[in-house]
């Protein structure tokens, strides 16, 4: 019964409530476009996956926002990678408290380098990171 309401000529269908509608995506406007940014940057804090997702969903909605994105995710990719093998090497037993101080350490440099980058996109300045390895083209 209810799918025959649903699909009833003059009913209130998907297809109907939507022709009419793009498919592709809106641009950001320039606050969210950086606020986006800011966002991937302050991301550093736990690694590399909010860049990745802010680069893979917006790149294409906003320049700012890409760039910034992609460059987060340049910096963060390979120390997250890094912090997590080292935290494997942690585990040893005898030696595994000096790996998990280097994995410490690289934590605070990916926050603090996050949060002044962010606050640079917050400001609307693009930002580069001093040590980047450019995998992400």
């Amino acid at each position: 019964m209810v799918n025959e309401a649903r699909n009833a000529p003059g009913g209130d269908s998907q297809s109907d409530r939507f022709e009419g509608s793009s498919a592709a995506p809106l641009p950001l406007t320039p606050s969210e476009d950086r606020q986006w940014a800011m966002i991937a940057h302050f991301g550093a804090i736990l690694g590399c996956i909010p860049s990745l997702v802010i680069y893979a969903v917006f790149r294409a909605r906003g320049p700012f926002t890409a760039q910034e994105s992609k460059e987060a995710l340049n910096f963060t990719f390979p120390l997250t990678v890094l912090a997590i093998v080292l935290h494997l090497f942690s585990m040893i037993p005898g030696i595994g408290w000096f790996f998990a101080i280097l994995v410490v350490a690289i934590w605070l440099f990916l926050t603090i380098s996050g949060v002044r980058a962010g606050i640079n996109a917050n400001k609307s300045r693009p930002y580069r990171y001093g040590l980047n390895l450019r995998l992400f083209r």
